[in-house]
């Protein structure tokens, strides 16, 4: 069995964490499956790689292969400055329909933390990913854009606003908030989560992210009544009901507090596209930092996985960036194939290399005498571990 994948190694540090995590993805399908199962790798070009070969920050080829694709995985992307786009990364979500950012958070044994107990923190974050703020609908204050759309508001609608503002557009619908929270859902059932938590801000954006909610709720007493049950509707002093999943909803200024204090609590989380952006960084810094955090971006089609981290170009070409991010993103693309095996080959080995104490810069800073090593010798060090 050959499946086909399609990578972009990305900006600043990309190539060298991609030239580090490669073999060790390899190496667990090989170590779990002999030859009968391999991945075929196809290089795609967009960021600064494509700029310099073919004139384009995202060129046609790449586009076109991607809407074909079933899977891919990326390093980190970079917009350099005038060329076009407001961001590669939401560039090609919106371009390609991947509605669901999907990031897995959970501790690793020999990382220290912040918190007290980061084994409590195993959660999975689906984060909207095509709509709310990051359309990037807005117009700088004083321009003759948003004094037309200013005008238009105060004649039109009879919202008093200043001359002199920018304004931005929150846009968000039914249907897309509603495909994000069924495949929240959908994945709680899948992996015997016992609870997907609707994160908003309801209180305050009453027609938006209100609106998030009572979708959500609406979604789940629709499709899903056999299976789940909403958290106000359980049994009087239960906090279950026996084999369904818990809707819940938590306003977000609160959720950032209770995943501090209250972690167990929290499993799958559904969210919008700000909120889901600013929890599951916070998430991630609960148990090491983003340099350890995976996530795949998915359409109905295609899981597009990447690095959740940014491209740290004053790190680019000296060896000592974290290649995890990516590696742990190829484990969820292994799962996501069903190669069960070689992606918790990679899990166990991870466990292994971090209680060996030899890690990367970054995660050395969170750990009592770690030897610090490079990222070829860290990729190097899971690669044994396998």
């Amino acid at each position: 069995m050959q499946e086909l994948v399609y990578f972009i190694e990305g900006d600043g540090t990309g190539p060298e964490i991609w030239a580090a995590a490669k073999p060790v993805l390899d190496a667990a399908v090989e170590k779990s499956y002999g030859q009968d199962r391999r991945i075929e790798w196809r290089e795609l070009l967009a960021g600064e790689k494509a700029l310099a070969e073919t004139g384009e920050l995202l060129p046609k080829e790449t586009l076109t292969s991607l809407q074909n694709a079933k899977l891919a995985i990326k390093g980190p992307l970079s917009t350099p400055v005038g060329g076009g786009f407001r961001s590669l990364n939401v560039t090609l979500r919106q371009v390609l329909d991947l509605y669901a950012c999907i990031r897995p958070v959970k501790h690793y044994q020999g990382i220290e933390s912040p918190v007290k107990h980061p084994e409590r923190v195993d959660m999975v974050i689906f984060r909207e990913n095509t709509e709310d703020l990051y359309t990037g609908i807005e117009f700088a204050a004083d321009t003759p854009e948003s004094r037309k759309l200013i005008k238009f508001l105060r004649d039109e609608m009879g919202v008093n606003l200043s001359e002199n503002m920018a304004l931005g557009i929150k846009p968000m619908s039914k249907n897309g908030s509603q495909r994000l929270i069924r495949k929240a859902i959908q994945y709680a059932l899948d992996k015997k989560r016992d609870s997907v938590a609707l994160m908003h801000k309801g209180n305050i954006m009453k027609y938006t992210e209100g609106a998030f909610r009572e979708w959500g709720y609406e979604l789940a007493a629709e499709e899903f009544a056999d299976s789940c049950v909403a958290e106000k509707d359980l049994p009087a002093g239960t906090l279950k009901e026996a084999g369904k999943v818990i809707i819940k909803d938590r306003i977000a200024d609160y959720l950032f507090q209770a995943v501090l204090t209250r972690a167990s609590e929290f499993s799958v989380i559904a969210a919008p596209n700000l909120n889901g952006d600013y929890i599951s960084d916070a998430l991630a810094a609960q148990v090491g930092g983003l340099g350890i955090a995976p996530g795949v971006n998915m359409s109905d089609s295609l899981a597009f996985f990447e690095a959740t981290h940014g491209t740290a170009p004053k790190m680019a070409g000296k060896n000592s960036a974290n290649p995890s991010s990516v590696i742990l993103s190829g484990a969820m693309l292994l799962e996501h194939l069903g190669w069960d095996e070689a992606a918790g080959r990679i899990h166990q080995a991870m466990n292994t290399v971090l209680a060996g104490r030899k890690v990367t810069t970054d995660l050395a800073r969170l750990m009592d005498n770690a030897t610090t090593v490079g990222c070829k010798e860290f990729g190097e060090l899971l690669g044994a571990a396998l």
